[in-house]
């Protein structure tokens, strides 16, 4: 499925607090664009559909519609400090064109 890092496991469960959202899942959606590149969206969801996914990475309930697992298997989502100090999401994905793997 996807991997969710001890980093942005943190930050997913300190956002369901301050939003009181404890307990629901975290749905993971990817689209892909005219260009061929991915959108990613994440957000947390109260939606149970029999077609979704659901499985847990690092604590955390995770969902991904029929439509998203073949564009996110095997993707990674991290929350790191970018070069301008600013912490965020980024989605390391082997599906998406612009993917470059850690160290290239």
């Amino acid at each position: 499925m996807i991997t969710i890092t001890p980093n942005a496991a943190a930050q997913i469960r300190s956002s369901a607090k301050e939003q009181h959202l404890d307990g629901l899942a975290l749905r993971v959606a990817a689209q892909r664009l005219p260009d061929g590149n991915l959108h990613y969206a994440i957000g947390f969801d109260d939606v149970d559909s029999s077609k979704d996914t659901r499985f847990n990475s690092e604590g955390v309930d995770i969902v991904i519609s029929e439509i998203s697992l073949d564009l996110i298997k095997g993707m990674t989502i991290d929350f790191v400090e970018m070069d301008n100090g600013q912490q965020e999401f980024i989605f390391m994905n082997p599906n998406d064109p612009n993917y470059k793997a850690p160290g290239e």
